[in-house]
């Protein structure tokens, strides 16, 4: 079933625009935390990889649970 998601027709597409989606949200999220300090915006290689990284964890995991879903009922329609 992994591979039939992860293969499936828009999944990757969906996968991106979560993580970038959440990446921006949490940088924001962030940045008012410091209450919007111009000091901030000096953020490193390290603070960006790390908001893409727990934005793809987040899009993947999110992606993948609706596409199963999807696909469990198409397959449960079937029968």
């Amino acid at each position: 079933m992994f591979k039939q998601v992860i293969h499936h027709k828009g999944f990757w597409k969906s996968v991106v625009s979560l993580t970038l989606a959440f990446a921006v949200v949490f940088f924001f999220v962030q940045w008012a935390f410091v209450g919007f300090s111009a000091g901030f915006l000096n953020v490193s290689l390290r603070t960006v990889f790390a908001l893409v990284l727990g934005g793809f964890v987040y899009g993947f995991s999110m992606t993948y649970g609706k596409f199963w879903g999807k696909l469990k009922e198409k397959a449960n329609k079937n029968k």
